[in-house]
């Protein structure tokens, strides 16, 4: 007997909508009580400010604005800064409690939310996809699949949250609230397993974490 589409993905053995959910509810990532809050990367004035200045400049630079898909937008502190500066912009997240609470919160005529799996849905056609600490959570087999949606976008911006200095990329994990910063591991889409091609990168902004907890480092990559 044949499973349809539909019936497959609800057997996927990925687990990441299930723990990202049990983040948010039990605030795993900080935060008060019944608070949506995507950790202190998303709030943090020495990460976020930089950020979003470089975002906001390279959107400005085009004479028409950009389609911009937000894959994994969180509680949406960072990108509520970014949508005026975007001919469209939609905020994708997993988790659908969160999403609709964004929905409320943040209403802007050229803004749409929607709950999705990045690594099984339909993405949004568009010409810039921000991942910001996305794609850290999620495994090598989630972060291939993604990968193969994003060669769609012309733009690729993409925040991770690696070791300083030299070190091996791309060690495997569950899909969840960790990273691969304690295994002295971090995403590197260029290596080996992912090899994603792309016509060039730029390092758009970087933030070292005190106590030698890492860097967290934003690239532009220009996809071919």
């Amino acid at each position: 007997m044949e499973t349809n589409n539909s019936e497959k993905k609800t057997k996927t053995p990925w687990p990441t909508k299930k723990s990202m959910e049990q983040i948010y509810e039990m605030n795993l990532w900080g935060g008060k009580k019944n608070e949506f809050y995507s950790g202190e990367g998303s709030h943090i004035f020495e990460i976020v400010n930089p950020y979003k200045e470089v975002i906001i400049s390279f959107l400005k630079t085009f004479k028409t604005p950009l389609i911009v898909c937000d894959l994994g937008c969180g509680d949406f502190n960072v990108g509520k800064d970014l949508v005026a500066y975007a001919q469209k912009y939609t905020a994708i997240d997993i988790v659908e409690p969160l999403i609709e609470f964004n929905k409320i919160k943040y209403q802007h005529k050229n803004l749409e939310f929607d709950c999705l799996n990045i690594a099984v849905d339909n993405l949004p056609d568009g010409d810039c996809a921000i991942l910001r600490q996305v794609l850290q959570h999620l495994s090598n087999q989630e972060i291939k699949s993604v990968l193969k949606k994003l060669q769609k976008y012309t733009y690729i911006i993409l925040t991770e949250h690696i070791p300083l200095g030299d070190f091996i990329p791309n060690k495997d994990i569950i899909s969840g609230q960790g990273i691969r910063i304690k295994k002295k591991s971090g995403v590197n889409i260029l290596a080996d397993p992912f090899y994603f091609k792309i016509k060039k990168e730029k390092v758009l902004t970087s933030f070292s974490l005190k106590n030698n907890k890492g860097l967290i480092l934003t690239k532009l990559y220009t996809v071919l």
